[in-house]
């Protein structure tokens, strides 16, 4: 049985347990909890705290697994990384799947009606639970870069619509998009919540994608020896250290401003409301027109994309400014700009890690290690540092073309 297979059946396991454990919490939690508890609102959130609770659990089982069958490395280092990553993973993933399910239990009541609803709750709760555990299993199972983008507009999308379908201020889109945060009632809570933990996420997901970044730069040596490039290797980015690490500190910039947005609400906090919220729109300009410097791997469609939305963002703003449009829509537009720009970011960032995994796979598949050595030999004496990642270089590109033609013969 292969891995994806192994992953799937593994999934079916994981959703019967979760779909068990969800139908009999809630069971539980309705014959036991006050009445105090039973509203709708704090009925939902039970429900959708299960489902949460099912799909992390589900998650960290998995990617447990995973990373016992891949890691090779041993050492405290090494398991103190494994942690934070599981834990930051796991913060997605509860985030995400709380406000996904908090909103489809509030539909499925409005569609339902709240008698009718109440009766099928241990059953929706179990089915919700049920696919959360399989999607979180397979994923840790399968993780990569593009399973993380995946997860943010979902989760962006749920907490702003739950919160704007129950605030009490019907016109809050008037003045500004903070107006919806910028009270004490539990749809204010819920946007603040949304976008501190979707600055959070965007934080989690840079860490991921930097760390893909400079692994795709660094090159092994024959002694198994882990070095970032040097300028006689076949590519050379100048200054990488310097244009990783402006692009990491933008991007968890990008990440706080969002988290200061939710935090200090305008009313009480105007001055330190506006410092993140008029500073990311600030960071995203700065960031965009230097990202062909900053990260000159990525693709030349990808440069496009990211002056357009630069354009857009300045023509509706001068819209704004005519009088012709309202600041909500602007601050909207810049924001989902922003979190599609990301998504596509970390997609590129998932298609560079295909790309150097494949050409692993192909070097280990087509290279004589016998002949190994003396490629090295003649490669550093023609000013290259080979590796087996390294498919650019020359000498070992015309290499693997020979063997893949005396294979095909």
């Amino acid at each position: 049985m292969g891995r994806h297979q192994r992953a799937e059946s593994l999934g079916l396991i994981s959703f019967v347990c979760c779909a068990l454990v969800g139908c009999g919490g809630m069971f539980l939690y309705l014959q036991l909890a006050p009445a105090f508890w039973q509203l709708s609102q704090r009925r939902f959130m039970a429900c959708a705290a299960i489902v949460a609770a099912c799909g992390v659990i589900s998650f960290i089982v998995g990617y447990i697994h995973r990373m016992r069958l891949l890691d090779v490395q041993k050492g405290w280092i090494h398991t103190v990384r494994r942690i934070f990553e599981i834990l930051a993973l796991s913060i997605v993933y509860a985030s995400t799947l709380f406000l996904m399910s908090y909103m489809l239990f509030s539909l499925v009541n409005s569609i339902m009606g709240k008698a009718i609803f109440t009766s099928y709750i241990p059953a929706l709760t179990a089915a919700f639970a049920g696919v959360s555990g399989y999607l979180t299993f397979v994923q840790a199972e399968l993780m990569n870069a593009k399973t993380l983008s995946a997860l943010l507009p979902f989760f962006v999308i749920a907490g702003v619509s739950t919160a704007s379908s129950t605030t009490t201020d019907p016109h809050w889109f008037r003045n500004n998009f903070s107006e919806l945060g910028d009270r004490t009632t539990f749809a204010a809570r819920m946007f603040n919540t949304t976008l501190i933990l979707g600055g959070i996420c965007i934080i989690i997901i840079t860490y991921f994608a930097i760390s893909e970044l400079i692994a795709t730069y660094r090159i092994v040596r024959p002694n198994g020896d882990i070095a970032i490039r040097q300028p006689n290797v076949s590519y050379k980015i100048p200054r990488f250290k310097v244009r990783i690490t402006i692009l990491t500190v933008m991007l968890v910039l990008s990440g706080v401003a969002f988290i200061g947005i939710g935090t200090f609400r305008y009313t009480p906090h105007p001055i330190l409301h506006n410092v993140f919220a008029r500073g990311m729109p600030v960071l995203m300009f700065i960031m965009l027109v230097a990202l062909p410097w900053l990260a000159p791997q990525l693709s030349k469609a990808f440069f496009a994309i990211s002056d357009l939305a630069i354009v857009v963002c300045a023509l509706v703003g001068i819209s704004w400014l005519m009088g012709n449009n309202t600041l909500t829509n602007v601050e909207a537009l810049a924001a989902m700009l922003f979190l599609g720009w990301f998504i596509g970011f970390s997609r590129q960032i998932a298609a560079i890690e295909a790309d150097r995994i494949q050409r692993q796979i192909l070097a280990h598949q087509v290279i004589n290690p016998a002949a190994l050595d003396k490629m090295i030999d003649a490669e550093e004496q023609a000013g290259f540092s080979t590796v087996l990642t390294d498919m650019s270089s020359p000498m070992l590109a015309n290499e693997a073309k020979n063997a893949i033609q005396s294979l095909a013969k």
